[in-house]
């Protein structure tokens, strides 16, 4: 009798705690059969920013499933338009987390599409911020007068697209090479020179691209090395690029170090070293291929100065210029040690005559640098003499 009382009481409270559920209400999956809205749609626009601040892409992408590719991107970049953060050229905080947020909750719903879908998703893009025009003014008008503008393509086509969820990998891999080249193709090579400068140049302490500092001063190692790692992500993956050969980087790398002036030097050297063997060995033997020894000269005989500055291996710089002195017979290969010992000499007098010409007690840069240029010729003869003596033995 116990047990049956027992029973009936337990019956009872399960009936009644199903009873007490009953008022939430029941969810319904639409299909696209039912209609194309998205349980979004009928969210308050609160609610809805709420649920981007606080989840994933993954949510949206799971939420969305049944919708068309076109119908998802509108339904993101409508919402996303109603918000300065998200939009360029709206929003003026500094620091501001929203085209990088933008980008990752992008790159999340979009993660294991093919690269046709990918195509769509940057064509609409495009054509919903109005991108292209954007970067055409930019790219073709006066260097760092629309400051504001340079930047926030910088950011936006980084943080939205290239490089949300590679920033911190150097040397990235096929979804930034993807959005890279799809920003960069529209363009001839000049303007894609110019387009890679306001992507991933140095920058100057006050934010702005430093379009007059890199041919004014010297830049470091870090503000270079940005620019340095896109370089070789397309010289790695020209074989499997349509648009870009080895002519192609080679001309873009010629416009860029010259734009908007001729490069400090240094600058230009420090680029090629940050680049490694492949690219500086291409960039120089095509250059000798053209005749232009002097200017081949001058950029090793600042390699070598940026090798013994920045603590590179000289070992390295030798071995790079033994690889130039293959391509020659022995005549030409003499006439070239030549041009390059007669340019040390011409580069060392330079300095001489800037550390002579004025009162350099508060800016001891130049006597440094000469310093170091005499330094590094020792050592590159030196390194070059054992190199040369056991290729002999």
């Amino acid at each position: 009798m116990g047990r049956s009382v027992k029973r009936s009481m337990w019956t009872h409270t399960a009936q009644r705690s199903r009873r007490a559920r009953r008022p939430y209400p029941v969810r319904t999956v639409i299909t696209r059969s039912q209609g194309n809205t998205s349980c979004f749609q009928r969210l308050p626009a609160e609610v809805f920013h709420m649920i981007l601040d606080r989840l994933s892409g993954w949510l949206f992408k799971r939420c969305t499933l049944l919708l068309p590719t076109e119908d998802r991107l509108t339904l993101i970049s409508s919402t996303f338009s109603q918000m300065p953060c998200f939009k360029l050229e709206e929003c003026t905080a500094a620091g501001c987390l929203g085209f990088y947020g933008y980008g990752v909750f992008l790159k999340t719903m979009i993660s294991g599409w093919d690269e046709v879908e990918w195509h769509r998703v940057f064509n609409f893009l495009c054509s919903f911020t109005n991108l292209l025009p954007k970067i055409k003014m930019a790219v073709t008008g006066t260097p760092g007068v629309s400051c504001s503008l340079e930047l926030q393509l910088r950011l936006f086509c980084r943080q939205v697209l290239v490089d949300p969820l590679d920033w911190l990998d150097p040397w990235p891999g096929k979804d930034t090479l993807f959005w890279l080249t799809r920003i960069l193709k529209p363009w001839p090579m000049v303007l894609q020179a110019r387009l890679l400068f306001i992507l991933y140049g140095p920058l100057m302490p006050d934010g702005t691209l430093a379009w007059q500092g890199i041919v004014e001063r010297e830049m470091s190692q870090g503000a270079l090395w940005q620019m340095a790692g896109v370089i070789v992500l397309l010289y790695r993956n020209l074989d499997h690029l349509k648009d870009w050969t080895t002519d192609t980087m080679q001309t873009i790398l010629e416009e860029l170090i010259v734009f908007p002036e001729v490069w400090h030097m240094e600058n230009v050297a420090r680029l090629f070293v940050l680049c490694g063997n492949t690219v500086c060995y291409s960039f120089l033997a095509n250059k000798l291929h053209n005749g232009q020894l002097l200017e081949v000269s001058r950029l090793i005989v600042h390699i070598i100065l940026v090798c013994e500055k920045n603590g590179y291996s000289m070992n390295w710089v030798v071995k790079m210029v033994h690889q130039v002195c293959q391509g020659f017979n022995t005549s030409e290969r003499f006439a070239f040690i030549q041009r390059l010992e007669d340019m040390f000499s011409e580069v060392t007098m330079e300095l001489i005559e800037i550390v002579t010409a004025g009162n350099h007690h508060e800016d001891m840069g130049p006597f440094q640098t000469l310093r170091s240029l005499l330094q590094s010729r020792a050592h590159f003869h030196a390194k070059f003499l054992l190199h040369m003596f056991l290729q002999n033995e």
